[in-house]
């Protein structure tokens, strides 16, 4: 079968993207002709690593945000509007494929072939349904807490979470007296670095945590403004900003506890991956994302939405009892394993295909 994916760039890290390289590597693996179209290209190298069955092609060489800037306004007007129907035509016109599937702001399949499905993969959490999603035979979710926010609206749509496509071996030290959190510093602060930044404060009022340390992993607008924040609290020696790592495994590998902040998420990656490495995980109970993968009290906890206090009470728990990070650890990586593999997730997408 042949398959198209769409992505906006798939040379940036983030959730999506690496969703895209999973599913890419899992349809070639099983036999299938797979095809990437990135919309625009911001960087050399790819951030993860592409299966050398797959073809990849970029409709701009540049990013958006170069194209906006060099090509004056009919650029801004084309990257903002025009290209959602250019996009569209791009791939009616060059693409002969089976099933497309789109993952993007940008594609809409307003020009179709009426042999090709048309699947949309929506990887965040439901705010108000786009009627453009109507051009899609089939909508995919994340999240079974979605489906009845879409079901009106649509008349097929299936629910596949993201998986790993392995599952490591490795298994981290829970004696490592190390906090870590992943993810893009964007403008607006999506993954509340900066109530993390808060969160840790409270700890560090306790001499005892003190030899304890905050990785945060990432790279964006907001790092300096981060870094600021940190220093005018004093917390520079135990919160440490570090760039984004083609060797994120080793980054797991050298902590014990990871910990979430979103305000709002689909089906994080970070997490499945985190628990793969058996830490133990904390995250605020948000709409979608963090309750289809932590079991609470089981795998790691969920607390209420902004209350910062009992979210550091509970990371209080587990920095003071490594045989708890051990317990909650184990449980978390075989809940992946059972839940969030290839094997239990590409039967899914099989189905969708056929």
């Amino acid at each position: 079968m042949k398959i198209l994916l769409t992505i906006g760039d798939i040379s940036i890290t983030g959730g999506a993207e690496r969703v895209v390289v999973n599913l890419a590597n899992m349809f070639a693996h099983n036999g299938h002709s797979v095809q990437i179209l990135s919309f625009f290209r911001a960087n050399a190298s790819l951030s993860y690593a592409l299966d050398e069955r797959v073809n990849l092609e970029f409709m701009h060489t540049q990013s958006q945000r170069v194209l906006k800037s060099q090509g004056g306004l009919f650029m801004r007007f084309y990257t903002k509007n025009l290209l959602k129907f250019f996009a569209s035509l791009y791939v009616w016109r060059e693409y002969r494929v089976d099933c497309v599937i789109g993952n993007d702001w940008i594609f809409t399949p307003f020009f179709k072939h009426k042999h090709t499905h048309y699947v949309k993969l929506l990887h965040l959490n439901f705010s108000r349904y786009n009627r453009r999603n109507n051009y899609f035979d089939t909508l995919v979710l994340l999240s079974h807490s979605e489906i009845s926010r879409y079901t009106p609206h649509h008349k097929c749509v299936r629910v596949i979470p993201n998986f790993l496509p392995a599952i490591p071996t490795q298994r981290t030290d829970y004696g490592q007296k190390v906090v870590l959190s992943i993810g893009r510093m964007d403008s607006g602060d999506q993954k509340g670095f900066s109530r993390l930044i808060d969160i840790w404060e409270m700890l560090m009022q306790d001499s005892d945590l003190r030899d304890w340390q905050l990785h945060i992993v990432g790279d964006g607008v907001l790092k300096e403004e981060l870094q600021k924040r940190i220093e005018s609290k004093g917390l520079q020696d135990s919160i440490i900003l570090k760039p984004f790592t083609t060797n994120i495994a080793q980054e797991y590998l050298n902590a014990s506890i990871y910990v979430m902040t979103s305000y709002f998420e689909g089906l994080p990656m970070v997490l499945l991956e985190s628990a793969s490495y058996g830490l133990p995980a904390i995250a605020f109970d948000i709409a979608t994302g963090p309750s289809d993968i932590i079991l609470d009290s089981h795998t790691g906890y969920l607390v209420a939405d902004d209350d910062l206090q009992a979210y550091a009470d509970k990371l209080v728990n587990l920095m003071r009892d490594k045989s708890l990070r051990e317990n909650l650890g184990k449980q978390a990586k075989e809940r992946v394993r059972e839940c969030f593999s290839k094997e239990a997730i590409a039967p899914l997408w099989e189905e969708i295909l056929e």
